[in-house]
């Protein structure tokens, strides 16, 4: 068997170490899908209640602006516990949580966020009855991050 010089042991280390970074590079995924079954318990979130504002296009990925607000009267009986703020397409998908009480008054957040390229991003809501209900908007990402 023919050895190997120490030039092409390392040209050969090198070879290896970038196919493994580049196969756990391919493997790696987007934590979004089971941020919102872990935050939902399992239950399939219902379309409505929720209304997540964003650019349809961000000229910047780092510095999106979002408006998110639940539709609840914030009573005793009836009010948003929790809203969870995911973006699909980022490394980590969790972007934002915020917990409600009735003495919020309203359910209603703004601020921005980042997005690493063009994405689906998810409003879910928890309800304290045990319901939840989401949103999804569609942010094309132009500069700062890998969309276009």
């Amino acid at each position: 068997m023919p050895r190997l010089n120490r030039r092409e042991a390392i040209i050969l280390g090198v070879g290896f170490a970038s196919l493994s970074f580049s196969a756990t590079q391919a493997n790696a995924k987007n934590d979004s899908d089971e941020l919102i079954k872990k935050f939902t318990g399992g239950k399939e979130p219902v379309k409505g209640k929720v209304k997540l504002d964003l650019p349809e296009i961000a000229e910047n990925g780092n510095t999106v602006p979002m408006n998110v607000a639940v539709e609840s009267p914030m009573t005793e009986q009836s009010y948003v516990m929790e809203l969870m703020i995911v973006a699909d397409a980022n490394p980590r998908g969790g972007i934002v949580t915020f917990r409600f009480s009735p003495v919020s008054g309203i359910a209603e957040a703004n601020t921005r966020i980042r997005l690493a390229e063009t994405q689906n991003v998810i409003a879910v809501a928890k309800m304290n009855d045990g319901s939840v209900f989401m949103d999804t908007k569609q942010v094309k990402v132009t500069i700062g991050g890998c969309g276009g």
